[in-house]
């Protein structure tokens, strides 16, 4: 697995201090100061992790991150912005950004994101089965019952976790956190998620006032 992060951001300073922090970590990271560059990189090779700035001299990083999710849900995006208010962080998450920092921000909590998001990457298996529903998460692809079915990137995400955790009662707060990476805050987001994946034909059971379990078919 390479561990390849791509730095979208403006700031000479912050792309030296991660730069240098990562790569003491054999991280292979690129920074990038406008959208233009950025998305030249990513055309030609993805990276595992994408960490973008939201204010940019050339656009705005929440479009760059929509047509990344759109093309490439795999990648980790991790949204790093000075607008750190809980509507802010909100509506990224809420675009398909699984994580968001705010800035000012400590780079050894940064660091160690990172290398988290690693671990993670590193153990998950390449097919997920439960029942008659074959997930490769390599190839980002869903079948239900031998027949393919086409999520979104949060969907694929929400989906992956329920795979991962069959018959567990999931919390709402566990999904917000581990789905959306947001700690606390609206819910019903994750019941509206789950309500579409319900009409696809997955199996998800209602724990009232709790939260949902993923049951093999």
């Amino acid at each position: 697995m390479d561990k390849r992060v791509y730095l979208l951001e403006d700031d000479d300073g912050i792309c030296d201090l991660v730069k240098c922090t990562l790569q003491l970590g054999d991280v292979e990271c690129r920074t990038f100061g406008t959208v233009r560059a950025f998305e030249d990189a990513v055309r030609d090779t993805l990276p595992s992790i994408a960490v973008l700035d939201i204010m940019l001299p050339d656009g705005n990083g929440l479009d760059v991150l929509t047509r990344l999710k759109a093309k490439h849900p795999e990648v980790y995006c991790i949204m790093l912005s000075a607008l750190g208010k809980e509507s802010d962080k909100v509506t990224g998450l809420n675009l398909g950004a699984d994580d968001y920092i705010a800035k000012p921000f400590g780079i050894l909590e940064f660091s160690a994101k990172i290398s988290a998001v690693f671990r993670r990457i590193k153990k998950k298996p390449a097919v997920l089965t439960v029942g008659d529903v074959v997930m490769d998460c390599e190839k980002m692809t869903v079948s239900l019952a031998g027949k393919e079915v086409n999520l979104s990137g949060k969907e694929f995400k929400l989906l992956q976790y329920s795979l991962e955790n069959p018959d567990k009662v999931l919390t709402r707060d566990e999904l917000l956190s581990n789905v959306w990476g947001y700690e606390g805050g609206e819910t019903r987001t994750i019941d509206n998620y789950v309500s579409h994946l319900r009409k696809l034909g997955f199996n998800y059971e209602t724990v009232f006032g709790v939260g949902y379990k993923f049951k093999a078919q």
